[in-house]
């Protein structure tokens, strides 16, 4: 596999991962926390780990092709970001003096799980990589196709787990420094999440209404 395919996939990695959406307000919210970044970070990548195995075995297509399951991760994954952000609205945030203290909302491994939820549960992440990663595999590789989809897939953990580690850790700097704009940041993840929510289950419910309520 030709190190300019993997370049070029990396770079555009990068530049669709640095677009806000519900990764951005799962790790910012967590930001405010603190010390669960990297649970949430690993949350995250976590739910593509799951996504790059079930391409890699081929169950991609399937996925694709059943629209009731798609339906399903749509549903599923916008209820919980609903419900997060609304779970993240309802923290409550006391500013004391150069410290910031936040109602815990579970463990590291509740953070990994949700982080992986968040992920996982995204039929548009199970879409791009359907899309995006076939167009870098190259048949004349002496790479077999599963690894070298495995490999892109790691480069895509890679990239937003030093991306997100970075981002959440820059938010947990500027509230550890003006403690008071924590309560700011929590209500706009919070709300953030809320609306990401919303909208996906707007454009799934859009989509069915175009389609004649027929998923086919």
């Amino acid at each position: 596999m030709e190190t300019s395919v993997i370049m070029a996939f990396a770079a555009l990695s990068l530049a669709l991962i640095a677009v806000p959406g519900p990764d951005w307000a799962y790790i910012i919210a967590a930001g405010v926390r603190g010390r669960v970044v990297g649970p949430a970070v690993g949350g995250l990548m976590l739910g593509y780990v799951v996504i790059t195995v079930v391409v890699v075995l081929g169950l991609g297509p399937i996925a694709a092709n059943a629209p009731l399951l798609l339906v399903a991760l749509t549903i599923g994954g916008a209820g919980y970001l609903i419900y997060l952000g609304v779970k993240t609205l309802r923290s409550t945030v006391q500013v004391e003096t150069g410290t910031v203290a936040v109602v815990p909302t579970g463990g590291s491994w509740g953070y990994i799980l949700r982080g992986a939820a968040v992920s996982g549960l995204n039929p548009k992440g199970v879409l791009f990589f359907l899309s995006i990663l076939p167009q870098f595999v190259r048949t004349s590789s002496t790479w077999p196709l599963s690894v070298q989809l495995a490999v892109l897939g790691v480069v895509w953990i890679v990239i937003g787990g030093i991306f997100y580690a970075l981002l959440g850790s820059a938010f947990g700097r500027v509230i550890g420094t003006r403690p008071r704009f924590a309560d700011i940041t929590t209500r706009v993840a919070g709300v953030a999440m809320l609306l990401l929510g919303v909208v996906m289950l707007g454009e799934k419910a859009l989509e069915i209404a175009h389609s004649g309520g027929m998923l086919a």
